[in-house]
């Protein structure tokens, strides 16, 4: 990587912020020229952090993770990001329930155990998603005739197999995903038709009987800032816990639009770590209106750059995770025509300004934990 278009990347991203309303004035931070700096601070700063997105997170004790698609390993240069610049992975689809269980009781282990298997040979924490979900149900579960007592059972069943067969492998799993509507109701699934809300609390259970290590977490999307989903959220998960639920983490996927970030991303975050809950941001893109502009992509770097700033300031947020890294191979234009651009990564794979956006953050914010008295 090329230092100096580091520096000038760090430095524009800076740039944006102060103008729009972020820093005030622009000056290299001392992480930055710390990177870009010969003698020995410069080395011990590389030696200390190395060039990675993961490298910069971990200074923080945070990690920098990516969702991944199977089939695109085969990508040398997507494989080669993914593996370098990630210390977490998430499928993207491979362990989804239409992937996995495509038939009742026929299980395709091959592209989610290619993935399980890429984390492992990289020495990457591997982020499963997701065990209990309305969306992409195999046509057998949701053209289904069966009674509720079939429906607990059959999802107890899956959850069971799924989180077994990567017992010690999986570090956190998203164990319910999109339980609510909006407005804060639940939202009416196969799941909950049966059981009520009680389905959450059973799928924990059963997903702690199958993994016992691992963490496991609730998901949802616009529940990035205070609101009424994540008020929702919030409810539920103080109830779980009342009832001694196996619950340990929210996960917020912040799916965002250019310049409609939750100011209150900190504060919704932190309340849920003041329930002793670990949070993580599960699914980051910042989507814009096409044509990509450098106005565009310098605004984006801001806010890549404001949701890290949020996580890296609450104790119990553990890491990001992007939801692709790069544009070429995003879900964003398949589902919100004329808009895209959404990724660090551009879509010949190179770093956006919202990759050193990102960077800086981790940075500044691993000096700052790394200063005498703040550990």
């Amino acid at each position: 990587m090329n230092l100096l278009r580091v520096r000038r990347a760090a430095v524009a991203a800076l740039a944006a912020t102060a103008l729009l309303g972020g820093l005030g004035a622009v000056s290299a931070s001392p992480a930055t020229a710390a990177e870009t700096s010969g003698g020995a601070r410069g080395e011990a700063h590389r030696k200390a952090h190395g060039r990675a997105l993961s490298d910069a997170a971990a200074s923080t004790g945070r990690f920098a993770g990516t969702a991944v698609a199977a089939d695109r390993l085969d990508d040398p240069t997507y494989a080669r990001i993914a593996a370098t610049q990630f210390s977490s992975i998430t499928p993207e689809n491979a362990m989804k329930w239409e992937s996995v269980e495509p038939e009742r009781g026929d299980f395709n282990w091959t592209d989610a155990d290619r993935i399980a298997d890429f984390a492992d040979a990289n020495e990457q924490d591997l982020y499963g998603h997701v065990l209990v979900w309305h969306s992409q149900l195999p046509a057998w579960l949701n053209e289904g005739d069966f009674s509720p007592s079939d429906i607990r059972t059959i999802m107890t069943d899956h959850i069971a197999t799924v989180a077994g067969r990567y017992k010690g492998r999986v570090d956190r799993w998203d164990v319910v995903n999109e339980a609510f509507n909006e407005d804060g109701t639940f939202r009416e699934t196969i799941f909950h038709n049966a059981m009520g809300e009680d389905y959450i609390a059973e799928a924990f259970r059963a997903a702690h009987r199958a993994d016992p290590d691992a963490k496991l977490f609730i998901n949802d999307y616009n529940t990035d800032g205070l609101g009424p989903k994540s008020d929702a959220t919030y409810r539920l998960a103080k109830k779980l816990l009342a009832e001694g639920v196996p619950i340990h983490g929210v996960g917020v996927q912040g799916h965002l639009v250019l310049g409609q970030q939750p100011e209150d991303m900190k504060a919704n975050l932190q309340r849920f770590a003041d329930l002793g809950l670990d949070v993580v941001v599960t699914e980051l893109d910042i989507r814009m209106e096409l044509p990509v502009t450098r106005k565009k992509l310098l605004r984006q770097a801001v806010e890549y750059k404001a949701v890290t700033d949020a996580c890296t300031a609450v104790a119990r947020c553990e890491g990001i995770t992007v939801w692709g890294f790069s544009d070429a191979d995003s879900w964003v234009p398949g589902w919100f025509e004329g808009e895209g651009a959404a990724c660090p990564y551009d879509e010949e794979y190179k770093p956006k300004p919202a990759y050193y956006a990102m960077k800086l953050a981790y940075t500044v914010a691993g000096w700052k934990h790394h200063l005498p008295g703040r550990r």
